[in-house]
């Protein structure tokens, strides 16, 4: 039976969501807690990575549960949850197709981005928020977040890991860009059909640059629409990214069980 588990987590305290040495992951504690729960070594496709740091409150995963296991897919979700470090929730558990993927299923997936612009950064946001007390000019934000609507090539928006060819695919498609205020701060919102390493947080860091007159509108316009070897060199720091949502289309999936932790 396979299981397809919704997962939020505060990642202040991992090395990201990927499995890796001498590092503590998201992926590496779950599959700890599906081996204690099924006495054996159980591997879980996430619906991609997050970094270190990068939060998540719709992170999507899979795994293959072993035949002897008869436990109801509501079950999953206490008994992972009691093996689990409480910064590591799993949400909901539920019964899907075999040839569901995790990854390759996604259709699109939406990130927000908190940027806190109060003078003094509050306790509560640490690592949860980009501290910017510098005032954002609001129509030069929505400018920019604008431009990146559509189809595009991404190359100057993803960082280089290492492993890069020349058949390496740059092209993701934008769907929603925009930001709310929200208790005089601004939430940034992306959704697209996928995202390139820290592609994210290069969008974020070039936007909220051109938002204070750091970046030329018709500089940010050439990254997207003119790509080349040029990279964005504006990062935005890890600590206000949280992954939304994955969204799978018409799945149409029986709700066999689930369960959702208040």
């Amino acid at each position: 039976m396979r299981l397809k588990l919704t997962i939020a987590y505060d990642g202040t305290s991992f090395a990201g969501w990927q499995i890796q040495p001498n590092s503590v992951t998201v992926q590496e504690l779950i599959e700890k807690a599906l081996e204690e729960v099924a006495k054996e070594s159980i591997r879980l496709y996430g619906s991609g990575r997050t970094d270190a740091g990068v939060h998540a409150l719709g992170q999507v995963a899979h795994f293959d549960a072993p035949e002897h296991l008869t436990m109801n897919p509501f079950n999953w979700v206490p008994a992972l949850n009691t093996k689990l470090p409480p910064a590591i929730r799993i949400l909901d558990c539920e019964e899907v197709p075999n040839d569901f993927h995790a990854r390759f299923s996604a259709k699109s997936k939406t990130y927000t981005y908190h940027l806190c612009l109060q003078p003094i950064l509050p306790p509560f946001l640490t690592k949860r928020a980009w501290h910017l007390p510098r005032q954002l000019n609001p129509e030069d934000l929505t400018q920019a977040l604008s431009v990146y609507l559509g189809e595009h090539d991404f190359r100057a928006f993803a960082a280089n890991r290492g492993n890069e060819t020349a058949d390496t695919d740059y092209i993701r498609t934008i769907t929603r860009s925009d930001f709310a205020q929200i208790n005089g701060d601004y939430l940034l919102t992306f959704t697209g059909s996928g995202f390139l390493y820290k592609m994210v947080r290069l969008l974020t860091g070039a936007a909220v640059h051109a938002a204070q007159g750091y970046l030329r509108q018709d500089d940010l316009y050439d990254l997207v629409n003119t790509p080349g070897d040029k990279k964005s060199p504006h990062c935005a720091p890890s600590d206000g990214l949280t992954l939304l949502e994955v969204n799978y289309k018409e799945l149409h999936l029986p709700r066999i069980g689930s369960n959702c932790i208040q």
